[in-house]
């Protein structure tokens, strides 16, 4: 049954991380909404909602992990069905959100996909979007709520590392924003690396810019995709002296040889959270600890819903036992 308070809120979810969207339904205490979602041997996508969403505030999560081109046209799809059913307002929860690499025109004819895929969002019906932990910061300017996995990332650091032996460090220049923020709301030091590529994906060298030495090396990125640049940190920082190093991203995509890398690069442990499934890769190997953020979007749906501020959530954790 589910609670008088948010008996105005419909909780959908599509095919791609059922297991985060039920853990949110939990913290919420509603029951997800009915909703059947399946491709048909012709390959198209067929959503059909089984229970009426006029005049609700619908949130519909889908994330970009596996079949990323066939969830994110059902999310689109399961927008569309709910607009022209009169549904009072709908939010796309989007926990990885497909593209972010594609931000900008990097090189001749290259296509800003990001926003390309939030004009479809806009198009198919959606009035806000919740996403967290964005590839680059100019395409919050696309979306209503960019949350953050650092405070839940910070919490856990504290409760599980020295945290008064370590430096955090960045595995790019690109990411020295996010790991300076961390080094100081921790107090501790920072270092970062420059990093050569010969292609996408494949890193040539590595100069680290910092000392790191007797210390615990703790290395933080937005997404782990091949792990071929933090396998390679995580050496090089061992290298230079390094006790121990761990590796943080919000997103574990890990792809191709990433399982590979994380269990021969010497790091202690990949921590990740759980915006992507990941009780297979969890198989794989044990260097692979999961944070929940399924309190952070509950309460992101609770005073979106209530009409509160969420910039509160950017710098605190709501309560959570945190290890999904």
């Amino acid at each position: 049954m589910a609670s008088a308070a948010y008996s105005t809120i419909k909780l959908f979810t599509g095919s791609s991380h059922p297991e985060l969207a039920a853990l949110i339904a939990k913290r919420l205490r509603i029951p997800l909404a009915r909703a059947n979602v399946h491709q048909p041997p012709s390959g198209e996508t067929k959503v059909t909602i089984t229970e009426s969403v006029r005049d609700y505030d619908v949130y519909i999560l889908n994330t970009g992990a596996g079949e990323v081109n066939t969830h994110l046209l059902e999310l689109c799809i399961m927008i569309h069905a709910c607009k022209i059913a009169s549904a009072k307002r709908i939010t796309a929860i989007i926990p990885h959100f497909p593209y972010a690499r594609q931000d900008k025109k990097d090189k001749s004819r290259a296509p800003i996909t990001a926003k390309l895929v939030a004009n479809m969002l806009r198009e198919a019906g959606c009035d806000h979007v919740i996403t967290m932990d964005l590839h680059a910061s100019q395409i919050q300017g696309f979306f209503d709520v960019p949350l953050y996995a650092e405070p839940s990332m910070i919490q856990y650091m504290r409760d599980h590392i020295d945290v008064q032996n370590c430096v955090i460090v960045s595995p790019d220049a690109g990411g020295a924003k996010r790991a300076t923020s961390i080094a100081d709301r921790l107090n501790v030091d920072f270092a970062l690396f420059h990093k050569e590529r010969k292609k996408a994906n494949e890193v040539s060298r590595m100069v680290l810019v910092g000392s790191v030495a007797g210390k615990v090396a703790i290395l933080v990125d937005d997404m782990a995709d091949t792990c071929g640049t933090l396998g390679l940190a995580a050496r090089n920082l061992i290298d230079a002296g390094a006790t121990k190093v761990y590796a943080f991203a919000t997103h574990g995509i890990l792809s191709g040889p990433a399982i590979r890398v994380i269990n021969e690069s010497g790091m202690e442990k990949l921590v990740i959270t759980n915006t992507i499934p990941q009780s297979e890769n969890c198989e794989k190997t044990e260097k692979i600890e999961v944070i929940d953020v399924s309190h952070v979007l509950a309460e992101t749906i609770r005073r979106s819903h209530f009409g509160e501020s969420v910039s509160y959530l950017f710098h605190e954790v709501p309560y959570s036992n945190g290890i999904a």
